[in-house]
């Protein structure tokens, strides 16, 4: 970095790691605000009743701590004349690391959640195949599995940017992405047992859920990196999340990953079902719509400081946040506190890998005055990820389906972090 480029970053109220160790408040001194501690005889050394008396034992399965209610998934509508039908988000400015907990990982639903034995369950594969096959659950079980880590995110995430919605936190607007360690058979492992015919270039995905809700998976995707996924980070998939199976289509728009799945129809054309008709396209402004743009752009998300929260005190904190991308993995997050005027690339906190959650941060030091925090993820194909005029610009706003553009989360001189525009 330059000199005159260093100086912008400092300007911006951006730190960067060289500075910050200048200025003597690296590290754990970030976490100190207030007045520093006296002597050890003002502090007061009273053991705690917690410490005084053995808790409770064992249990079953774990519970989360009482005092740790705010993680909770914030529920979507209730519509009478779609049953069943919403979504829930994760609280994405609580979490932190890259990992999404199996009971806040994001929701959505087209009939609700059905209650399925798994001993009535079964898989088909049947079509443009040499063989149709059927598939118990423990059939299923006996094969060799793989686990891999990648992000789900629903096309529909971040949506009510392009509509301008104003207000909104992290978790109402952008909650429709998790991540985690899935595990299950690579889908090519099925296929070549049922014998893919040369006529077969897609696969239609169908769910055992009350709407049947069913996508096409080009061949090509199919055989290379899609699974039928039994396990969510080591347990077996919950109910909202397509108990006992569910396919998982790396990097692409999450509805494609059906849940529940029950069967595999090998055809010669799309099915054209609802979700990839009226549903889950792209219309631009001459009334024409993409359809089947499966891959999630390139984006990255502020999680902290973030919409609805409060900056108390004027100081030095921790930008932070994720990023990922449908295309491959995150190679630079760059963070702004002037509305994208200037920027400072962030530091990567562990791994940065293929479609995966990659988590930021960055020390700012707030003044008391206005700011404009933004972040502009880069992913290892050169995409970078757009602001929200380039985008418009591109598509309109007839369509909120894939949205990666910048948020921008505007500061007020009381801390107020809030959705703006820019």
């Amino acid at each position: 970095m330059t000199k005159k480029a260093f100086e912008k970053v400092a300007a911006n109220g951006l730190i960067s790691r060289r500075h910050l160790l200048g200025l003597g408040v690296a590290g754990s001194g970030l976490a100190i605000s207030g007045a520093a501690l006296g002597a050890d005889s003002q502090i007061n050394f009273q053991i705690p009743s917690w410490s005084r008396q053995p808790g409770p034992g064992p249990s079953a399965y774990g519970s989360r701590s009482p005092y740790a209610e705010d993680l909770e998934r914030l529920s979507g509508f209730t519509n009478p004349t779609y049953p069943g039908g919403g979504a829930s988000r994760s609280p994405l400015q609580h979490l932190q690391g890259t990992i999404t907990p199996n009971s806040l990982h994001f929701e959505r639903h087209h009939a609700g959640v059905p209650n399925i034995d798994p001993s009535q369950h079964n898989l088909v594969i049947n079509g443009l195949v040499r063989q149709p096959l059927v598939f118990r659950y423990e059939d299923l079980l006996k094969y060799q599995m793989v686990s891999r880590i990648h992000f789900l995110e629903c096309s529909g995430n971040s949506g009510a940017l392009l509509r301008g919605e104003v207000g909104g936190s992290a978790q109402s607007l952008h909650g429709l992405v998790s991540c985690a360690e899935w595990t299950g058979i690579p889908l090519s492992t099925l296929l070549d047992e049922a014998g893919v015919l040369p006529e077969a270039k897609w696969v239609a995905a169908v769910g055992a859920d009350g709407a049947s809700m069913g996508r096409s998976v080009p061949i090509a995707k199919a055989l290379d990196d899609v699974m039928v996924a039994l396990y969510q980070n080591g347990e077996a998939v919950r109910p909202e999340q397509g108990y006992p199976m569910r396919l998982f289509c790396p990097g692409w728009e999450g509805n494609i990953s059906v849940k529940w799945l029950t069967q595999l129809k090998l055809t010669a054309e799309p099915s054209q079902f609802r979700d990839e008709t009226s549903k889950y396209t792209d219309t631009l402004p001459n009334r024409l719509s993409y359809q089947f743009t499966f891959p999630m752009g390139s984006k990255s998300l502020i999680t902290s400081p973030s919409g609805e929260m409060t900056l108390d005190q004027t100081g030095i904190y921790q930008v932070t946040g994720i990023a990922w991308s449908g295309r491959g993995s995150i190679r630079k997050v760059e963070v702004s506190a002037d509305g994208g005027q200037t920027w400072a690339e962030a530091a990567i906190q562990g791994h940065q890998l293929d479609r995966a959650l990659t988590r930021f941060t960055i020390p700012w030091e707030w003044n008391g005055g206005r700011a404009i925090l933004q972040s502009r993820a880069t992913d290892s194909e050169g995409n970078i990820q757009p602001t929200r005029d380039a985008l418009i610009a591109e598509k309109g706003t007839l369509s909120f389906y894939h949205t990666p553009c910048i948020q921008s989360w505007g500061v007020d001189e009381q801390g107020q972090v809030t959705n703006v525009y820019v």
